[in-house]
């Protein structure tokens, strides 16, 4: 060492101290906004769109009061947080920047018979874009010819992989109230489709549902399908998955028209499994199985469509 320069003195050996520590700090800092990210409920929003259906039909109310019951009470509690709308806000992409998933229930595609449709479809293209799932239950999967294009493009064809095309001139999907119609699970290897198994229900699965003018897309799986009608049977798509490029999920399921086929412990478990896998959280091996109270609990007009005089 040269003997004019002086030893490393304590402001020295501080200044390095002061750096390692500040390293370390940020990477305690990083590890524990990780642990928290992780630690924090999947936000999953179940948009409730307008219904002009009979009591006993649809009762999209409900039906969303019932979803947000179930996912609050999931295998593991404080997994998800559900939240029930009727209604978008104007800062909807920046209100629901976090949302893993959205649900919806109603009338057709909600956001477009909202009233502030370009707003909601300008910020659900946003959310998809990050990754954000997409659910639709029963007529939700609707589009009419006023929604597409003359081919029968729409983001609902990307973001679910198919539609329930009515009143289309593109495709005519058909809606019909079916005795009975047996529900079986896809043979396919895919988490939705993990703790149910077949089903019969009288209700209205649409059939000849719209996969694109070539049918459905390589990342379009399958999870339920029927044999309909039964006058001229053919296995028909009822529930279907796509895995998009962008990394996000979503899922049409076509059921149920009548709301006490919300009792259907099977039923319950394929939308619920959808919604896990859509919002990127584990299934279960032995699929979602919630225990429900009574339907009335909450409260639809009717938990029974009034019978025919």
């Amino acid at each position: 060492m040269n003997p004019l320069t002086p030893p490393p003195g304590p402001a020295a050996i501080t200044r390095r101290a002061a750096l390692a520590g500040t390293a370390a700090a940020l990477v305690r800092s990083v590890a524990a906004e990780h642990a928290r990210a992780a630690d924090k409920p999947a936000r999953v929003l179940v948009v409730v769109g307008p219904s002009n259906h009979p009591p006993g039909t649809h009762e999209v109310a409900a039906g969303g009061r019932l979803l947000a019951h179930c996912l609050d009470a999931v295998e593991k509690p404080g997994q998800l947080k559900a939240e029930v709308v009727t209604d978008w806000p104007a800062d909807g992409e920046k209100s629901f920047a976090d949302v893993a998933s959205v649900v919806f229930i109603g009338d057709l595609f909600p956001p477009e018979v909202m009233p502030n449709r370009a707003a909601v479809m300008k910020h659900l293209t946003a959310m998809t874009r990050r990754g954000c799932g997409v659910v639709c239950v029963h007529y939700a999967t609707g589009l009419e010819a006023r929604h597409v294009s003359a081919e029968g493009d729409h983001p609902l064809l990307h973001w679910t992989g198919g539609y329930f095309a009515t009143r289309c001139t593109h495709h005519k999907s058909v809606a019909r109230v079916f005795k009975e119609a047996t529900i079986e699970p896809a043979k396919a290897d895919h988490p939705v489709l993990r703790g149910w198994k077949s089903f019969t229900l009288h209700d209205e699965p649409y059939i000849n549902n719209f996969f694109g003018k070539d049918g459905p897309a390589k990342n379009v799986t399958a999870l339920a399908t029927a044999m309909l009608p039964p006058e001229k049977p053919n296995r028909e798509t009822v529930a279907w998955a796509a895995q998009r490029a962008d990394g996000g999920r979503g899922v049409g399921v076509v059921m149920p028209h009548f709301y006490r086929n919300w009792q259907l412990d099977d039923l319950r478990t394929l939308i619920l499994n959808a919604i896990l896998w859509t919002a990127k959280q584990d299934v279960p091996k032995d699929g979602v199985r919630v225990k429900l109270p009574d339907l009335a609990t909450f409260k639809p007009a009717a938990v029974e469509p009034p019978k025919k005089k």
